[in-house]
């Protein structure tokens, strides 16, 4: 199975969904991110954080004797706890796109539902830093008339980012003119 798939269905069963039943006609389908925004992500946490366990257990250490490389365990503890929660965010993040309009789902905690009618973008950009361009990522930032919904779609490969500009650009031009 592909990792979209393995997203997408990951995605499904978070929000309730059932995995596996094939869609109704009303129901969108689902695409989840590839795995690489995970890596990408989960070896950011690493080097941010083992460094600065490394400094908590050294420098408390070296200045106020051993008792204070207790410390270290802090960043050890985010280390340990962001690494799992790194990849529930992964699974949550999904997009569907539908006859009229793109629909984004992301979140744990706090779920949200973004839907952008194709009529309303006003400019879609693909991005990617050099970080993302290292994992073989882009982005999809999308800017509507309300920029209180302006959304983005992160971590996608590239030609699939590609891909979904020129489509919503295409959709976002053919439903806008009867405007």
């Amino acid at each position: 199975m592909d990792d979209a798939g393995h997203a997408a269905e990951g995605g499904a069963a978070g929000w309730g969904g059932v995995t596996g039943s094939a869609p109704s006609r009303d129901e969108p389908v689902w695409t989840g991110l590839p795995r690489g925004l995970l890596r990408m992500r989960r070896l950011l946490l690493v080097v941010w954080l083992v460094p600065l366990t490394v400094a908590a257990a050294l420098v408390p250490g070296l200045l106020a004797g051993p008792g204070w490389a207790v410390f270290a365990l802090l960043p050890l503890g985010l280390l340990l706890w962001g690494w799992p929660m790194l990849g529930r965010n992964w699974l949550s993040w999904r997009y569907a796109e539908r006859a009229d309009d793109l629909l984004i789902s992301r979140g744990v905690l706090w779920r949200e539902e973004t839907v952008v009618p194709y009529g309303r973008m006003q400019l879609v950009e693909v991005t990617s830093g050099p970080v993302e361009r290292h994992f073989g990522l882009a982005g999809v930032q999308l800017h509507t008339a309300a920029a209180a919904t302006d959304a983005r779609i992160p971590g996608l490969d590239p030609a699939e980012a590609e891909r979904l500009r020129d489509r919503l650009t295409e959709l976002g031009e053919a439903r806008s003119a009867g405007l």
